[in-house]
């Protein structure tokens, strides 16, 4: 990895399997190698994480040196020639791989990433068919499921170490490394459950993992039973904009919000509603309790603000783990989910939320009352599994919520709105809280690290 300060205004040219490439100073050889369409497989590297260099697949010559460099880690220098395929290169990579399957369970039809896993997906390109050396897979027990969110497969887990950096990213240190060659594993410190440690289950882990080791937690059997119980009344919320993440799962293109509506129904779902709906009326609750705290402090005594609030109720298990002298700051109000599920949820009534991040999946001590939540590729199988095709769907109409209470007339001014992404920028802000140095009157954190991205639950 190089040493020196990169000058990201100065060019490099250099050569990949002899195509000429001109890139930025500070370039990584796997970035200069996708500018021209060069595949360079690896599985230990994502674009949101630190590079590491652990699973070495992505090995490259240069200059016909006989070091191989790894070129998720390694800058491109000036007149650089890089080979990325060739005899040794293919036999280094497969060897590689071969070994992973040999302490992998085989068996990918029951695998909840059969057909979207980076390790299986890399054996089918090199045509690797069989296990060359045999199968001596880990024991380690059935899968774990953690609270509503989160399931733990480790004997699936290639210690790529993707969900350790996207937990120390988070700064929350719940997953890590532990002991040294071939006892060497990740997992939660002492093997503890996550919920008695310090996780508190945004799902950044599982968005990252290649593989099966840890994935959301489906709650589409739930969905299902409710839905094929003719005495029983279900009810669904989802936002509009979902529509267009609808295709990524592989559904036909042209989705709309009127045709999930339709496409719902025909589910079986008895009611269907904008969760905008939900949303609005969460905030006005959330304006109410400001102005109630504001007017109920004194001289002598200042109200406990900033109210922090958040997407799913993780930031509540951060804050008491946390920040337990905060804990007076955090929201009585309901959020949108909660709303939803209040209103709609009954002795034979279900409340389903949709959701892009499995972090809402997370209730926290709510979880009874805060129904279920599926995730997108979770309603995307839903819908294949129903057969039905967006193509020649009519549009209808969200249903109209006659009991949500109505959008606050507050004026937006009166209230000093803080959002932060992420539980490390949100840990920057309980600690200017603590100095006394944020003057926000509201404190939203969102799980997601980054507000173009969400924790969907699958990798890449």
């Amino acid at each position: 990895m190089s040493h020196y300060k990169a000058d990201p205004s100065r060019n490099v040219n250099l050569t990949i399997d002899g195509i000429p490439v001109t890139v930025p100073e500070g370039t990584r050889i796997l970035e200069a190698a996708r500018k021209v369409n060069i595949h360079i497989p690896t599985l230990c590297d994502h674009p949101d994480l630190c590079k590491r260099a652990v699973c070495r697949l992505c090995v490259v010559e240069c200059d016909g040196r006989g070091k191989l460099v790894a070129a998720c880690a390694n800058d491109v220098w000036e007149g650089v020639n890089i080979v990325t395929c060739n005899h040794r290169i293919i036999g280094i990579r497969k060897t590689i791989i071969e070994l992973l399957l040999a302490n992998h369970p085989q068996e990918c039809l029951s695998c909840v990433r059969n057909k979207n896993c980076r390790l299986q997906t890399l054996a089918a390109d090199i045509c690797i068919r069989e296990p060359v050396f045999g199968n001596e897979a880990e024991n380690t027990g059935p899968p774990v499921t953690e609270s509503a969110t989160l399931v733990r497969d480790m004997s699936k887990c290639i210690k790529c170490g993707r969900c350790t950096d996207a937990c120390q990213e988070q700064t929350i240190r719940n997953i890590d490394t532990s002991h040294r060659g071939s006892r060497y594993k990740i997992g939660a410190p002492y093997d503890q459950a996550f919920a008695e440690g310090p996780c508190v289950f945004c799902g950044h882990c599982a968005s990252v993992c290649p593989v099966g080791a840890i994935y959301g937690n489906d709650q589409s059997a739930g969905a299902w039973e409710a839905l094929n119980d003719t005495g029983h009344h279900t009810a669904v919320q989802f936002m509009p904009e979902l529509s267009e993440a609808l295709d990524e799962p592989g559904l036909q293109a042209g989705v709309t919000p009127g045709k999930i509506v339709t496409a719902l129904k025909r589910l079986g779902f008895d009611r269907v509603f904008n969760s905008q709906t939900f949303i609005d009326a969460a905030d006005t609750e959330e304006i109410n309790e400001l102005l109630d705290r504001r007017a109920n402090g004194s001289r002598s005594q200042k109200p406990p603000l900033p109210i922090i609030t958040g997407c799913s109720s993780g930031y509540i298990k951060f804050v008491e783990d946390s920040y337990p002298d905060l804990a007076d700051r955090l929201t009585a109000s309901k959020n949108p989910r909660q709303i939803f599920a209040g209103l709609m949820q009954g002795p034979q009534t279900t409340a389903v939320t949709i959701s892009p991040c499995i972090a809402q999946k997370f209730a926290g001590k709510s979880s009874q009352d805060a129904g279920l939540v599926l995730t997108i590729n979770e309603l995307a199988r839903m819908f294949r599994l129903a057969g039905i095709e967006f193509a020649g769907l009519p549009e209808t109409s969200f249903d109209i919520c006659a009991e949500a209470p109505l959008k606050a007339e507050t004026n937006p001014s009166e209230a000093k709105i803080l959002t932060v992404y992420g539980f490390a920028h949100a840990r920057e802000t309980m600690d200017s809280i603590r100095r006394g140095e944020c003057d926000a009157d509201i404190v939203k954190i969102m799980s997601c690290p980054r507000r173009d991205r969400a924790a969907c639950g699958h990798s890449e």
